[in-house]
């Protein structure tokens, strides 16, 4: 017996519906993958954005620093740069774990 629930106009059977609801039901257990879905939307583009803004902060205290000798200015510098480091090191991380790992090859 076969249903047209679904709003595709999908067919699936008995069986389909039940072994896709079991899926659904272990995927949704899956604490991780669930705090990865939540958190993998809009809220995450603002770190290409933070860290060209940081580099851009940690660059003009840095020359500003350097012509006028101020402690400060190179203080600050020296606050700012580790987190521009560690937020562009997470930068070019993201989409390799977005897509997941990659097929080996096989043969040449």
């Amino acid at each position: 017996m076969e249903n047209r629930n679904d709003p595709d106009d999908v067919v699936l059977s008995t069986h389909e519906r039940l072994v896709f609801w079991h899926i659904e039901a272990e995927l949704s257990d899956d604490r991780r993958l669930v705090r990865r879905m939540r958190h993998s939307g809009p809220a995450r583009r603002w770190l290409p954005l933070s860290v060209a803004a940081l580099v851009c902060a940690s660059l003009l205290l840095l020359v500003a620093g350097i012509l006028t000798l101020n402690p400060a200015a190179l203080w600050c510098f020296a606050a700012l740069w580790p987190v521009t480091l560690l937020l562009a090191y997470r930068l070019p991380r993201r989409p390799a774990r977005a897509e997941g790992p990659t097929p080996h090859r096989m043969g040449p």
